[in-house]
């Protein structure tokens, strides 16, 4: 491994176990490094500290594997570290009802760019940087002795830096990949599009938000904002919903929507679709609703950008909470990073004091069990949802 000194006003984040290194906290690094060279982190005294594989010459210079010093990096490295994360799973996520899930969430598994989603019984990748694209070989074989899955799909996105756009890969690398995979989520059956859906397919991420909404539709009429395939709509369904409006700019998703709830069992004579963006359908949409559901994609992707995004989240939290019957439920999320939980919820509170009505947090949540972050890995936080109460004034 190529040894890098860190400076010594540098190395609190890397003993804290933060999992980023960043170029101004080295002493030197040497040229010629190629994306996931595997280097060894030490202190300016010569002691160890670290080991990862160097990223790039631009801010984050490293991603840290882990911190035995006499860890290699080879084929049983990447097996022992699948396992965990597979072990994590199975312990609290996987059973007879639920067979899908984030299986490795990058930094949160001490895999730092890789991304791994298992439906049923098939697996999508994502390799989001150079260095860990470096190790695919591994990676793969690694999947496939660990997890044993009938086929794997690639669907990555892989970043040389923040500014730049990044170079796609996709298609199949093991197996066969069916058109529609049929998954299991806590007891209710998904059909999920890996090659042209969204992400990998299906938004795992928000699985303990969608159950927790469950209980919150019975007898209720629903409006499903940036609906996708309809997740929620099905739990709504399976909640007792009288009935259900999606609404959503793809035509795809929204006929994959009708198929998802017809799986269930449940009737599409009580499930509007609309083909429409959701700002576009506020600006004249005055029906009332007992519980509204806000999934947004990320408003704010770019920090620069964020007064913009900003000025959508209050815009769609506004309209929502206008909508809403009294004791009508809000469930709004945001994926941005660069909008934090608690200024996710002042942002609330701005917009709700605005339509004379009282809110209340009844849940809030963030990311599930199958995406752990490390706890000192702050840039790895995206996802916050409020469940909120309306009782008008």
């Amino acid at each position: 491994m190529v040894p890098l000194v860190v400076k010594k006003e540098k190395i609190g984040p890397i003993v804290g176990r933060h999992p980023w290194v960043f170029s101004k906290a080295l002493v030197y690094v040497p040229e010629g490094l190629k994306p996931g060279e595997p280097v060894r982190l030490i202190d300016e005294r010569g002691k160890f500290l670290a080991t990862g594989y160097f990223n790039s010459y631009s801010q984050i210079s490293v991603r840290i594997w882990g911190y035995e010093e006499d860890e290699r990096i080879d084929a049983d490295f990447f097996k022992r570290r699948i396992r965990a994360a597979l072990s994590l799973r199975r312990r609290y996520v996987e059973n007879t009802g639920t067979d899908s899930y984030r299986l490795v969430n990058g930094e949160g598994d001490s895999l730092p760019g890789l991304v791994v989603d298992k439906y049923a019984d098939y697996l999508v990748v994502q390799f989001h940087t150079k260095g860990m694209d470096r190790w695919r070989e591994k990676v793969i074989d690694a999947l496939q002795e660990v997890v044993r899955p009938k086929g794997i799909y690639e669907r990555s996105e892989i970043y040389t830096s923040q500014d730049e756009k990044p170079e796609e890969k996709s298609g199949v690398l093991v197996g066969k990949i069916p058109d529609l995979i049929k998954i299991k989520e806590n007891g209710l059956y998904f059909l999920v599009d890996v090659r042209r859906g969204q992400k990998t397919g299906f938004f795992l991420d928000q699985r303990d938000k969608r159950m927790a909404f469950k209980k919150y539709t019975k007898d209720a009429h629903v409006l499903n904002c940036f609906s996708y395939t309809g997740g929620f709509t099905v739990y709504a369904f399976a909640g007792g919903a009288k009935s259900v409006v999606n609404v959503d700019t793809s035509a795809d998703a929204l006929e994959l929507s009708k198929e998802n709830v017809k799986l269930n069992g449940f009737r599409t004579d009580n499930l509007e679709t609309i083909k429409m963006d959701v700002k576009k359908l506020f600006k004249d949409h005055s029906r009332q609703y007992d519980a509204i559901v806000l999934d947004p994609p990320a408003f704010i992707k770019d920090r620069k950008k964020k007064e913009r995004g900003l000025t959508g989240y209050k815009y769609i939290n506004r309209k929502a909470m206008e909508l809403l019957v009294n004791g009508g439920i809000l469930v709004t999320c945001s994926c941005s990073y660069h909008l934090g939980l608690e200024e996710f919820r002042h942002l609330l509170v701005e917009v709700a004091s605005g339509t004379k009505s009282l809110f209340r947090i009844l849940e809030t949540y963030t990311h599930g069990i199958d995406h752990p972050v490390p706890l000192p890995f702050m840039e790895g936080e995206y996802l916050k949802c409020f469940f909120l109460q309306c009782f008008k004034r």
